[in-house]
């Protein structure tokens, strides 16, 4: 029996703001618990509420750069519900009008580009934390994250698979650090998700979802909602219901497990915060953010792709983030040559690089100019395209640094690519008279002897023959 999953995320990106979005207390992160919760923000009596500009200055950047409507007039609401770490006993939020609507992000999938519709994005303010450990079995309240402004991302339940959910979410937390109003670190949840899941046959209608809560790492959020999609097809083909709820991941066994039935929009009882007027945003001052936004991903995408004719592919990768963009242009005009060579060479042996050692681009051991001199070098003829890479293995190990690192490590090895004729003839007939046999296969008309024959001739060398002229002369000593 065929199962669709349907996905939709809601996503908290914490706004780069330095102070919070009702109050003057900081947002920085790592404070002792309770010094950075304000009067405001632990609602003693008779405080009132002043909205952060900033905070909507970035969710105005948001909205333009997603193609959404930036709302002239919005409104804040309080979402009433109880909890230990929310002290007002409701959150500030938006509800029915929010300051965006609308938009969408594109993301590359398995089957080509595939459009997300955003539903709103909305500001509100974040809740305190309880903790459970180190307190001899009771609970403690640090309120210091209460007040800290957010912008809820709502998507439409057009995501198909985890790999989609994931794929969108790195969009999206490249989208706002590129825009710059969300630092986007996971481990100090300033980006988090909550994944609303739901499995249904092909045409059927959309079933009854679950909310997994608070997810922080694009590993948990792919491994959760495979398990939370296994979870309901199983339970519905043994006969059960599947009931709508919030549930939490644990990581630790790889499983969802239920936390409270989920409440609809009517059990939070909203109603617009008399404490705060609506949020009039002038079309002024929209135009002035547009002005100043950066060039976005996809425009930057389109502009790679016809100023150095990359694939579709490429430009993606290569426009995934501002510092990668920034290196492989900064690398391209250090080169000058072929683009293609720069981003064959970024998008392989380099990503590789940074992949297995955990870090980001900016913390690269080999910079754009160090990488640019290098392809000159395999431009020039100096080495072959395969000792390229051992020289860029030890310019990442830290062998020689800074831009003339591949010409130091070069000469230093003895690499350089030999390219003299009459040396190479030389050695190739001592190639042919060691390896009679191979050669009367080739003769033969077994195709794959003249491999290893190219084969033994760089081995003799040490993989410093000029790949071309090695195989030149072959054929023409072969017949």
């Amino acid at each position: 029996m065929t199962w669709e999953v349907v996905i939709g995320l809601e996503t908290h990106a914490q706004l780069s703001t330095a102070s919070k979005i009702f109050s003057g207390a900081s947002t920085a992160f790592g404070a002792a618990p309770n010094t950075q919760a304000s009067a405001v923000d632990i609602a003693l009596p008779g405080v009132l509420p002043v909205l952060n500009r900033g905070a909507v200055e970035r969710a105005i950047r948001f909205g333009l750069a997603v193609g959404g409507t930036i709302n002239a007039r919005s409104v804040f609401a309080r979402k009433n519900y109880f909890y230990p770490d929310l002290p007002k006993g409701y959150q500030i939020s938006q509800y029915e009008i929010p300051v965006v609507q609308g938009g969408e992000v594109t993301i590359a999938t398995k089957d080509g580009e595939k459009r997300v519709r955003l539903t709103r994005a909305h500001l509100e303010e974040d809740a305190g934390k309880s903790l459970h450990e180190d307190f001899h079995g009771m609970t403690g309240i640090d309120l210091n994250r209460a007040g800290t402004p957010l912008l809820e991302i709502v998507s439409e339940p057009d995501l198909a698979s985890s790999e989609e959910a994931v794929t969108y979410a790195k969009a999206l937390h490249a989208l706002v650090r590129w825009i710059g109003i969300c630092d986007g670190n996971m481990q100090e949840g300033s980006f988090r998700c909550d994944a609303n899941v739901s499995v249904r046959h092909p045409g059927a209608p959309l079933g009854t979802r679950c909310e997994i809560k608070n997810l922080n790492s694009f590993r948990f959020l792919q491994h959760a909602i495979e398990y939370e999609a296994r979870r309901q097809i199983h339970l519905i083909e043994d006969g059960g219901t599947v009931v709508q709820e919030t549930r939490l991941y644990d990581p630790d066994r790889g499983e969802t497990r239920s936390m409270r039935s989920k409440e609809d929009a009517q059990d939070y009882r909203y109603f617009p915060d008399p404490d705060l007027p609506p949020l009039e945003i002038e079309a002024k001052w929209i135009d002035d953010v547009r002005a100043a936004l950066p060039e976005l991903p996809a425009a930057m995408k389109m502009r790679f792709e016809q100023q150095y004719a990359l694939t579709p592919y490429d430009a993606t990768m290569l426009a995934q983030s501002q510092e990668t963009a920034a290196y492989f242009e900064d690398a391209v005009r250090a080169f000058g040559g072929e683009p293609k060579a720069v981003a064959n060479w970024m998008l392989g042996d380099f990503f590789a690089r940074l992949h297995r050692a955990e870090i980001d681009i900016a913390d690269a051991p080999v910079g754009p100019a160090a990488l640019a001199a290098l392809l000159k070098r395999v431009g020039d003829g100096t080495i072959s395209g395969k000792i390229a890479k051992d020289v860029f293995d030890a310019m990442w190990s830290g062998e020689a640094v800074g831009e003339n690192a591949a010409d130091a490590i070069i000469e230093r090895k003895g690499l350089k690519q030999i390219s003299d004729e009459g040396a190479l003839v030389k050695i190739i007939d001592d190639v042919l008279a060691a390896n009679p046999a191979i050669v009367a296969e080739f003769r033969a008309g077994r195709e794959k002897a003249f491999n290893s024959l190219v084969g033994k001739a760089m081995a003799a060398t040490k993989g410093r023959a000029n790949p071309a002229q090695v195989n030149a002369i072959l054929k023409a000593k072969l017949g």
